[in-house]
């Protein structure tokens, strides 16, 4: 009787055990299948490599003097232990000395990232956490109204974000005051989002990856010198079709009639 009674809790035991580690796996699965739009810290690696590299230990996090950083937790929808930031509650404030990232002891925030070649010195300004995006359905500049709230919050200012003019025809009197970002002076510090006047902001930080298209290797840009160099190496590829084999006069007669 007892042989059984130990066998049945045993089971028991082992029931709970297996639908417990069932639903820390699932909170496990949710919490690092939510992660693409995540901001890091500055020097951040790849988030595949930044996963594999950080160790949660929470020093940049401590080492922030603006409580810009925040550790995730539980319920976060984001891997747990590592640090990320929300622009729009407290962005980046660039700090010139980039506290967060000397103290990394792993590498998962990258110093070489944000150190300036020439000087050899830790360089803010050429950090990438992320690009500003601009919704411009609902920035009310785009409507007309003067609104430079994101330019002037900006700390590259005058190169990250600029202004563009364009005459408003539907006054005839005014002009838009369009914000225009530039990827490739923009560190994705948030500071824009958090200054946007309005209620859900319409400039936001997403990573990088997320905010950027991408062409693809065979367009080249004529006008760009350094990028025309990646034809010296090209080879030409012809593609032969049915169609082709004919002339393009011929290929319309064969068509027939369009109307």
């Amino acid at each position: 009787m007892t042989d059984r009674r130990n066998f049945l809790l045993n089971m028991a035991r082992s029931i709970g055990l297996a639908g417990l580690a069932g639903l820390t796996w699932s909170a496990y699965v949710d919490e690092v299948t939510a992660s693409t739009l995540i901001l890091r810290p500055p020097g951040a690696l790849s988030e595949d490599d930044f996963l594999a590299t950080c160790i949660k230990c929470g020093m940049c996090v401590e080492a922030c003097p603006y409580d810009t950083l925040l550790l995730a937790k539980p319920g976060d929808h984001k891997p747990i232990g590592t640090p990320y930031f929300i622009p729009r509650e407290i962005p980046c404030y660039m700090c010139p000395d980039i506290p967060c990232v000397p103290v990394c002891p792993t590498g998962a925030l990258d110093e070489k990232s944000v150190t300036d070649e020439k000087t050899g010195e830790l360089d803010i300004n050429i950090a990438d956490m992320g690009l500003a995006v601009i919704d411009d359905e609902s920035c009310i500049a785009f409507w007309g109204i003067q609104c430079d709230a994101c330019y002037r919050a900006c700390p590259i200012f005058g190169d990250a974000i600029t202004i563009e003019y364009e005459k408003n025809e539907r006054t005839g009197k005014h002009a838009f005051m369009k914000p225009i970002v530039h990827s490739d002076h923009c560190t994705g510090c948030g500071l824009c989002e958090r200054a946007c006047v309005t209620e859900k902001p319409a400039i936001f930080v997403l990573p990088r990856e997320n905010a950027l298209g991408k062409a693809g290797d065979y367009y080249i840009k004529g006008w760009d010198k350094e990028d025309e160099q990646r034809l010296k190496n090209a080879e030409a590829k012809t593609t032969t079709t049915e169609i082709s084999k004919k002339s393009a006069m011929d290929s319309l007669n064969d068509i027939g009639d369009l109307y």
